[in-house]
């Protein structure tokens, strides 16, 4: 995943509950029920069957797929050890290493048998195992068939959706598909506590709460219904974008890698590589050594891509022990990027900058590794502040001076620093060749908008359609996301999609918002929300009369004016992922919405 974090696969649950046979039988009888519908009436209902959506027979909630509920899984293959008798992170990746060197000359073996299998069978002589590494074992499922037949279809569900294809249970791409959706929902869900001020650990709604914890218990438990060299094989790989590897030459910089992401893929994946380790290396270890290692590499990422400026402001006159530490650690990366970084004499703002950018990495590990090992959050957490860093990092078994993570371990951080700082990329953004997301990152949000409709409408009537040889738009229609004006419902401004003619709104919802938009329809100020090519509904519009009336279509003419709250309130649903929902539950109560021919606007 790139840091800016453009497009990702969200999950979201209304939170009701059903037993899987249950589910299945509804679903069953949903598909009966539309395979006897009309022809002529079989589009007009608000969800697509063919497509696998159905309406939660509780809420009536839009829905494509269920989430299975697990225990959870982290101690099925394993128990945890003390840390005090396990391997440090030095240690630790030069056994993982040796794994995974070992397992690349065993897949090579079994994917040449006939050529290369002496000369690799002389390769596993030469490779010195680690002690007690078994990479022929396979280890037995715990799961029952019900439960392996569930993680398949909601993985595979997340597949088909996320990629837009067809479902493919045994495609290599489906675990990295369920670990990116874990991870891009736990990062959405962290932004809304953020910006509404909200404590991590408060009181989330249930169907929240138990989204959140399904979704990650499923994330941690695909891989035993996966192939097990393919999960094996995508550990390597991200492994190898922080610890460089021979074997793979393509791999993005670390400019380039959303680091919370690239977490929850390897703690996800490690297990598949540590059923095989019978040295008494736990799993706990593993994950520790993989947080510690990915956190480091993001501090680095910080360091690169801060915008740290003298800007006169007083700092405190004797330099404290994380000040002192991050302008060494700066020093460094300034001596291995060959002095292309700015001298920045004051430690004081390097370690704001690496607080403030590495905060919001910590909350959604944080909410992460609670929702993975059930570890209480501790009582500070659960209470709104501005602060709350050294209770994150304690939670998170971090020292609150982070910079003594590369200390601790300065044999094997000096190697890697100089290994990332090496990249072609990193060196092209340090010439000023190139851009790079800069941390903390900021929140999207919609446009803003205009106090009075007026200024709205005078920009609307200068609006020229593109097409048509600078005739005025008759329904000039604003994009709520990026602040395009279109030439909606109108055939002259009619494009090719997916073989399918459609809208400049419906068109532009697809390089836009993937599919999903939102629209102010100028002339009849009205918001418009759109969900693919055949759904959609209207929604009362952010702007107010005197009397706190709406104007939907301009028949009394009152000024109107910008209602803050009712712009918060769509901008929630757009933060949140709600808007499908919300067509959803529009388009049952509404049925005369469900006939609309939202692709042509």
């Amino acid at each position: 995943m790139h840091p800016d974090l453009s497009c990702g696969t969200h999950t979201s649950s209304c939170g009701h509950i059903m037993h899987a046979h249950c589910w299945q039988r509804y679903f069953d009888s949903v598909q009966a029920k539309e395979q006897r519908r009309q022809q002529r009436l079989r589009l007009h209902t608000s969800y697509d069957v063919e497509n696998g959506e159905f309406l939660c027979p509780l809420c009536e909630c839009l829905s494509n797929t269920v989430i299975p509920l697990l225990l959870p899984p982290r101690n099925i293959f394993n128990n945890r050890l003390n840390f005090s008798d396990q391997p440090n992170l030095t240690e630790w990746i030069r056994t993982i290493s040796q794994q995974i060197k070992a397992l690349q000359i065993l897949r090579k073996e079994e994917s040449i048998p006939n050529i290369a299998s002496s000369k690799n069978s002389e390769n596993m002589d030469e490779l010195q195992l680690p002690e007690g590494f078994r990479p022929d074992f396979h280890p037995k499922n715990p799961y029952s068939d019900g439960i392996k037949e569930m993680l398949t279809t909601f993985g595979t569900a997340t597949y088909k959706v996320g990629l837009k294809v067809h479902p493919n249970e045994e495609d290599p791409r489906v675990p990295i598909m369920c670990w990116g959706s874990c991870a891009y929902t736990i990062q959405s869900i962290e932004r809304i506590l953020s910006d509404e001020d909200k404590p991590l650990f408060g009181p989330l709604p249930c169907r929240l709460d138990d989204c959140l914890r399904s979704l990650t218990r499923f994330a941690a438990a695909h891989w035993t219904v996966a192939l097990l060299s393919v999960v094996q094989g995508h550990f390597c790989k991200l492994f190898a974008s922080l610890v460089p590897n021979d074997n793979y030459g393509d791999l993005p910089s670390i400019l380039d890698i959303d680091m919370f992401h690239l977490l929850v893929g390897l703690v996800l994946a490690f297990p598949a590589l540590q059923c095989q380790d019978f040295s008494g290396i736990s799993l706990g270890t593993g994950d520790l050594h993989i947080f510690h290692l990915v956190t480091m590499a993001h501090i680095v990422q910080i360091l690169l891509t801060s915008c740290t400026e003298e800007n006169g402001m007083d700092q405190e006159t004797s330099a404290g022990e994380e000040e002192l530490a991050v302008l060494a650690l700066y020093k460094t990366l300034r001596q291995c990027t060959g002095s292309a970084l700015k001298e920045i004499p004051s430690g004081w703002h390097l370690w704001r900058s690496v607080r403030a950018g590495i905060m919001p990495f910590l909350k959604c590990s944080a909410l992460f590794f609670h929702y993975l090992n059930g570890v209480p959050s501790p009582p500070e957490l659960q209470v709104s502040g501005t602060g709350h860093f050294e209770q994150l990092c304690d939670y998170l078994s971090l020292p609150s001076n982070l910079i003594c993570l590369f200390q601790e371990n300065s044999e094997i951080t000096k190697l890697l620093i100089e290994s990332w700082c090496q990249n072609i990329e990193v060196k092209r953004y340090l010439k000023g060749e190139r851009d790079a997301i800069s941390y903390p990152r900021e929140s999207n949000k919609l446009i803003g908008l205009p106090e009075d409709y007026s200024s709205l409408i005078n920009q609307a009537s200068n609006f020229s359609c593109p097409k048509s040889g600078g005739d005025k738009s008759r329904a000039p229609t604003l994009c709520l996301v990026c602040g395009t004006l279109l030439c909606s419902q109108s055939y002259c401004c009619q494009t090719e999609l997916e073989g399918e003619d459609v809208g400049a709104c419906t068109a532009h919802t697809y390089s836009c918002g993937s599919g999903v938009g939102i629209f102010l329809r100028v002339r009849e100020c009205q918001v418009l929300f759109l969900a693919g090519k055949t759904k959609g509904c209207f929604y009362s519009p952010p702007y107010l009369d005197d009397y706190g009336e709406t104007d939907q279509g301009l028949r009394r003419g009152n000024p109107l004016h910008l209602c803050k709250e009712r712009f918060k309130k769509i901008q929630k649903l757009w933060h949140q992922h709600n808007i499908t929902e919300e067509i959803g539950h529009a388009q049952e109560a509404n049925q005369t919405l469900v006939g609309i021919d939202w692709q042509h606007l």
